[in-house]
C-alpha cells in the first residue's frame, strides 16, 4: 500500500517532531515526496499512557483522521495497531490485518496444540489443552468461535469452542471427523464425517447437529471453503482418482470441477473478495501455494524453491495470504 521514505531523508529534528499541524512544515514533506504523514506523541503519568497519533495530508496541508488512545505503558502497540486500521479504513475502505488473530498448530508443549497469536506473531498463547493431536482450526466469521478437531478421546472428533466463554460443542457421531468450515455470517458450518462409510461433507449447527449432506460420491470429499455469500462451496475431493478441488453450488447443487492442472490440490481456502481461491498443490515433487479464479482461469503461482508451502488461508480483507512453509528448515 506505502513506500516508505527513508529517515535519513526527513527535513525535521526528530529529537523536537512536531506533531499538530499548525507546527509542522508540510513544503518540508512534500519536496521529498511524502504525500501522507502519521505524527504521534505520548505522555505517561502515573503508569497510564495516553497517546494521540495523526493522518496529515501533506499536499493540502490538511488533517485526515486524530485519534487519542489511553491504557497502560503495556499497550503501546495495542494503540499503534488500533490507529493503523483507522488509517487503512479511510484509505481502503476496509481496516487491513491489524486487528485480526492467527490460529495455528505447533508442538511447543510437547504435543501439537493450536495457538492464537496476532497478525504479526506477536502475543502468542495455546488455546487447546488436549495434550494430543490437534488438527484443522477454523475460526466463525464473527470471530468468537473456533471449531477444530483433536485426537484427545484418540479418534479424530470434532470440537466447537465459543473463545470467551469457554463453551464447548462436540458430535455425538462416530468415525471420521475432521476439516469444519464455518458458514459466513451464520452459526452453521461444514465439516467431513464418516460414519455413514464414507467420508463426505455434512452441514451442521454450530451445536453440533447435522442439519443435512453435501456431498454424495465414492471418492473422499474433504477441506470444504465457502464463498463470501455462502452460496457456494469449494472443496477437494478425489472423486476423479486424485485430489481435486471442485465448486457446489447451493442452490441448484451443481457441482463442477475446478482444477486440472497437477495431480494434487488440496486446502482451498475462497477469498474474501470473492473472486480467486487459494490452495497448495504438488507438481514437481514440492508443494507450493497457487491462486484461481473461481471460473478456473488465470491459475498463478505464488512460491517457489523454497521448501513445501501449504495451508494458505486469506487475510479477512483478501489483501494478504498466511500459510506454512519449511523454508527455514522445519
Amino acid at each position: 500500500y506505502f513506500k516508505m521514505l527513508d529517515r535519513q531523508a526527513f527535513l525535521m529534528d526528530p529529537k523536537n517532531p512536531d506533531i499538530l499541524a499548525t507546527h509542522i512544515n508540510f513544503r518540508n514533506w512534500t519536496a521529498i515526496g511524502a504525500e501522507l504523514l502519521i505524527t504521534g506523541g505520548i505522555l505517561v503519568k502515573d503508569g497510564l499512557m495516553e497517546t494521540e497519533l495523526r493522518l496529515f495530508d501533506t499536499i493540502k496541508g490538511k488533517l485526515i483522521i486524530g485519534k487519542r488512545y489511553k491504557g497502560g505503558t503495556d499497550d503501546t502497540l495495542r494503540m499503534i495497531r488500533r490507529f493503523c486500521g483507522e488509517v487503512m479504513l479511510h484509505l481502503t475502505g476496509h481496516r487491513g490485518v491489524f486487528d485480526s488473530k492467527i490460529a495455528f498448530l505447533s508442538s511447543l508443549s510437547g504435543k501439537k496444540e493450536i495457538y492464537i497469536s496476532d497478525f504479526d506473531g506477536h502475543n502468542s498463547k495455546q488455546f487447546t489443552r488436549h495434550e494430543n493431536i490437534t488438527l484443522f482450526p477454523a475460526w466463525s466469521s464473527d470471530g468468537k468461535w473456533m471449531a477444530y478437531t483433536s485426537y484427545a478421546k484418540g479418534q479424530p472428533d470434532l470440537y466447537i469452542r465459543n473463545l470467551t466463554k469457554n463453551r464447548v460443542a462436540t458430535l455425538d457421531k462416530q468415525g471420521i471427523q475432521i476439516t469444519p468450515a464455518w458458514v459466513p455470517g451464520k452459526f452453521e458450518l461444514a465439516a467431513t464425517l464418516s460414519f455413514s462409510g464414507d467420508q463426505e461433507i455434512y452441514l451442521l449447527t454450530g451445536g453440533g447437529k447435522i442439519i443435512k449432506r453435501l456431498t454424495n460420491s465414492r471418492g473422499i470429499d474433504v477441506e470444504p471453503t465457502w464463498s463470501p455469500a455462502g452460496k457456494q462451496m469449494a472443496f477437494v475431493s478425489k472423486r476423479s482418482g486424485t485430489p481435486q478441488i471442485y465448486i457446489k453450488d447451493m442452490t441448484s447443487g451443481r457441482v463442477r470441477r475446478l482444477t486440472f492442472q497437477g495431480r494434487y490440490n488440496t486446502q482451498p481456502d475462497w477469498s474474501p473478495k470473492g473472486d480467486k481461491i487459494v490452495y497448495s498443490a504438488m507438481d514437481t515433487g514440492r508443494i507450493d501455494i497457487y491462486t484461481i479464479e473461481v471460473d478456473g482461469g488465470n491459475r498463478v503461482k505464488l512460491t517457489e524453491n523454497q521448501g513445501d508451502n501449504e495451508a494458505p488461508s486469506w487475510s479477512p480483507g483478501g489483501s494478504w495470504i498466511v500459510f506454512h512453509s519449511t523454508r527455514e528448515g522445519r
